[in-house]
C-alpha cells in the first residue's frame, strides 16, 4: 500500500470519528431540551383526539386502505393476464386412467388363431395412439428415441412389427465395396425421420421447428394435460387479438400463436377396432401413446415398487417382533434395591 493511500485512509477514519461524536452530542442536546420543556396537558390531548378533524382523518385512512386493496387486485389481475399471454392458458387436469399408483395402460385380450390358439395382451389405446401418430403426426414430428422393437408385445406382435419396419428403407453401409446402400427396415431401426436435418424442417414449416415427440410429455410442464389441451384447444381468436398469416390461435400455447394447424379432425383416422375417431378420442389415444413412449418402463417400475414395499413391510414386522421379544425381558423385570445390607 502506498504512502498516499495510507494518508487518505487515515483521513477518512478521522472524519468518521468526528461525525460519530457530532451525532452523539446532537442526541444529548435534543434529550436535554425535551426534558426541559413542560409536558402538554392531558385534557388538551384528549380534546384533540375527540375533535371534529379526527373523523376526517379516519375516513381518509379507510379510503387509503381501500385504494391500496383495489390497486393490489388490479396488479394481480394484470400479472395473471400477462402470465397467461406469456406462458399460455392453464390447462385443466384430466383423469388419465394410467396415472394412479398401481394403474397401468389400457389392456385388452385379442384372440389370435394360428397353429396354436393363444392369447396375447394388447394395449388398445397405445395401438390406436400409434396409428394416430403414424397417420397424422409422423409427417412433421420425429420420435428418434423409439425403435420398432419397442412396440413388440406392447401394441403389436413380432410379425406385425417386422412387416411394419420392412415398409421403410434405411440408408446403411458401407458395404464390402465401400459404398452406401439402402435396405428394408428391421426391428432394431428407429422410427424414420421426416426431415434430413433441422434446416430442412424449418424451411418446410415456415421457420418453425417441429419438436421431437419421444419425451414431449416429460419436456412440457403438466405434460399429458398440456399436450391434450394443445391438440384440442384450437379456436377462433377473440376480439382484439390479431394473428399473422401462417399462424393459428391456440390459448394453451405460449403467446397464443402456433405454427402447427389443427390436425385432429373428426374422422381423420379410421381405427382398426372400429372405435369412433372423434377429436377427443384421437387426442386421448395419441397422448397415451406419447406417455408410454416417454415412460415405457412405468408398469415395471410400479410393480417393482409394490414388491419392494411388500418385502420391506414384512421386514418391518419381523424387526418389530424381534425387538419386542428381546426387550420384553428388560421391560418386565423388577429391580429391588436392598439399602439395609
Amino acid at each position: 500500500m502506498g504512502f498516499g493511500r495510507k494518508i487518505r485512509i487515515g483521513g477518512d477514519g478521522f472524519s468518521g470519528i468526528n461525525r460519530f461524536f457530532s451525532r452523539l452530542s446532537r442526541r444529548r442536546y435534543d434529550s436535554e431540551v425535551s426534558a426541559a420543556l413542560p409536558a402538554p396537558p392531558l385534557l388538551i390531548l384528549k380534546q384533540d383526539q375527540n375533535g371534529p378533524g379526527v373523523a376526517g382523518i379516519k375516513s381518509l385512512r379507510v379510503l387509503a386502505l381501500l385504494g391500496a386493496g383495489v390497486s393490489g387486485l388490479l396488479s394481480f389481475a394484470t400479472i395473471a393476464s400477462s402470465d397467461e399471454a406469456e406462458h399460455g392458458l392453464a390447462c385443466p387436469n384430466y383423469p388419465w386412467p394410467h396415472s394412479g399408483i398401481l394403474s397401468s395402460y389400457d389392456h385388452a385380450r385379442k384372440q389370435i388363431t394360428s397353429y396354436v390358439i393363444y392369447y396375447a395382451i394388447y394395449r388398445k389405446v397405445i395401438r390406436r395412439g400409434h396409428q394416430v401418430y403414424q397417420q397424422v403426426c409422423a409427417s412433421c414430428h420425429s420420435m428418434s428415441l423409439i425403435s420398432f422393437r419397442d412396440l413388440v408385445g406392447v401394441a403389436y406382435t413380432e410379425e406385425e412389427t417386422k412387416a411394419m419396419a420392412a415398409e421403410i428403407e434405411v440408408d446403411d453401409g458401407p458395404n464390402d465395396e465401400g459404398e452406401m446402400f439402402t435396405r428394408p427396415g428391421k426391428l432394431s431401426d428407429r422410427f424414420p425421420q421426416p426431415y434430413a436435418n433441422e434446416q430442412a424442417a424449418r424451411f418446410a414449416n415456415g421457420g418453425a421447428y417441429p419438436p421431437d415427440l419421444s419425451l414431449i410429455t416429460k419436456a412440457r410442464h403438466n405434460g399429458q394435460n398440456y399436450v391434450f389441451a394443445l391438440l384440442t384447444g384450437y379456436r377462433d381468436p377473440p376480439a382484439g387479438v390479431s394473428i399473422r398469416e401462417g399462424l393459428h390461435y391456440n390459448p394453451y400455447f405460449p403467446g397464443g400463436a402456433i405454427a402447427m394447424p389443427k390436425m385432429l379432425i373428426d374422422g381423420a383416422v379410421e381405427y382398426e377396432d372400429g372405435t369412433s375417431a372423434t377429436e377427443a378420442q384421437m387426442g386421448k389415444d395419441v397422448v397415451t401413446f406419447l406417455s408410454w413412449a416417454a415412460e415405457p418402463e412405468m408398469e415395471e417400475r410400479k410393480l417393482m415398487g409394490f414388491k419392494w414395499i411388500f418385502v420391506l413391510s414384512l421386514a418391518l414386522l419381523q424387526a418389530a417382533y424381534y425387538r419386542r421379544l428381546k426387550w420384553s425381558i428388560f421391560k418386565s423385570r423388577k429391580l429391588i434395591v436392598d439399602v439395609v445390607n
